[in-house]
C-alpha cells in the first residue's frame, strides 16, 4: 500500500516516521521549516522507546504526489477545511481517507440513520467544506491515544502511549481496516480495529471537552486539576453534560465519569494540547472539542450551562491571544 500523510505535524510526522521505519512506501506533505527539515535529515524521533531516523519521500505539493491508497490526515481539525479541497490530486478509485482529528469528526453523522442522519455541524465543518471534498465511503475512522510534539523542525519528541484505534463508521469489520492495521502493528504501533468506533469518540469526547479547556484557563495539567476539589467539580459537571448529550444520541458509554476522571490523573503532569497550543501561540481545537458539542446540545435541547460557560471564556482566551500575537 502506499500511504500518504497529508499534514505532517506531530502527529502525522510520527505515524509517517513509524510506517517508513517498518519498509512500507509513504509520503509526508508538509510546509515551512518542518518541510525543509525533513527533506534534508529525514524525520528525526525522540522516544523513551528509542530514538531513530526515517527517510520517508517528503512533498510540497499534492500534485507531485499522485494517487495514493490511504491518506492520513494528520491536521488539526480545524485546519481541516483548507486540507480537504486540496486532496483531489491523491484520491484514486478506492482511496481511503483515515481521519486523526480530536473532538465530534465531521463525518460522524454520515450513515448515523434516523432523524440525525447526515447532520452536518458548523463549528466543524463550516459551509460543508469538508463533506463536499471527502466522499463518505473513503472514510475510516481513528482515535489516537499517544501524544507527540514538535520540539524542532524535523524533530518529533514521542511523549507517551503507542495506541491508535481505527474502525469502519458503520461498524463493520472491513478488509481495509484489517490491512492498515496490519501496516500500523507492523510499525510499532498498538492498533485494534473496534466496532463501536463512535461510542469510542464520546468517551474520548468526556476528557477533550473538559479538560482542554479548563487547563487553557488555569495553565494547569491534568493531575493537578483531577486532584484540586473545586477544579475537579467543573470538569465532572462538563463531563455530565457531555454524557447526556451522548445519552440523546443513543450512546451508552462504556465507562463511567469516576472512571474517565481516575483515568485522567493516571496521566499525571501532562499538559493538555490545547494548553500546549496555547503556550505555543498556535490556534486551539475549541471548536471540535468544545464547540461542537456545545451545538449538539442546542440541537437536542439541553442548556450546557457548565460547557458553554468554560466554552465561551476559552473562546474570549483565544481571541485574545491571536490578538496579542498581532
Amino acid at each position: 500500500m502506499r500511504f500518504l500523510i497529508a499534514g505532517a505535524g506531530a502527529i502525522g510526522a510520527y505515524i509517517g516516521a513509524r510506517i517508513a521505519r517498518a519498509g512500507f512506501e509513504v509520503t509526508l506533505f508538509a510546509r515551512g521549516p518542518h518541510l525543509r527539515a525533513m527533506q534534508e535529515h529525514g524525520v528525526k524521533v525522540k522516544s523513551s522507546e528509542g530514538d531513530f531516523v526515517a527517510h520517508p519521500t517528503i512533498a510540497s505539493s499534492l500534485e507531485e504526489v499522485g494517487a495514493v491508497d490511504v491518506v492520513f490526515l494528520g491536521v488539526k481539525a480545524h485546519g481541516l477545511p483548507g486540507l480537504a479541497p486540496q486532496l483531489k490530486p491523491v484520491l484514486g478509485a478506492d482511496t481511503t481517507i483515515v481521519s486523526t482529528q480530536n473532538g465530534i469528526p465531521w463525518w460522524y453523522f454520515q450513515g448515523f440513520g434516523g432523524d440525525w442522519e447526515g447532520l452536518r455541524l458548523e463549528r466543524v465543518d463550516p459551509g460543508g467544506v469538508i463533506s463536499a471534498a471527502i466522499a463518505p465511503r473513503r472514510v475510516v475512522g481513528s482515535i489516537v491515544y499517544f501524544s507527540t510534539e514538535i520540539t524542532s523542525p524535523g524533530v518529533i519528541q514521542h511523549i507517551e502511549g503507542n495506541r491508535i484505534s481505527i474502525g469502519e463508521p458503520d461498524g463493520s469489520r472491513s478488509e481495509r481496516c484489517r490491512r492498515i492495521a496490519e501496516a500500523l502493528i507492523a510499525s510499532g504501533l498498538r492498533c485494534p480495529i473496534t466496532a463501536r468506533l463512535r461510542h469510542e469518540i464520546w468517551v474520548k469526547v468526556l476528557g477533550n471537552a473538559s479538560l482542554n479547556p479548563v487547563s487553557a484557563l488555569t495553565r494547569a495539567t491534568i493531575v493537578q486539576m483531577v486532584r484540586d476539589p473545586g477544579v475537579c467539580s467543573v470538569i465532572r459537571n462538563i463531563m455530565q453534560e457531555v454524557e447526556a448529550v451522548s445519552h440523546k444520541l443513543g450512546m451508552e458509554l462504556p465507562v463511567s465519569i469516576d472512571q474517565r476522571i481516575a483515568g485522567a490523573e493516571k496521566v499525571g503532569e501532562h499538559k493538555t494540547s490545547m494548553l500546549q497550543d496555547l503556550e505555543a501561540g498556535r490556534p486551539m481545537e475549541l471548536e471540535a472539542l468544545v464547540g461542537a458539542v456545545v451545538e449538539l446540545g442546542e440541537r437536542v435541547g439541553l442548556p450546557m450551562s457548565c460547557t458553554r460557560t468554560v466554552y465561551n471564556c476559552t473562546k474570549l482566551l483565544a481571541e485574545s491571544a491571536k490578538t496579542q500575537q498581532s
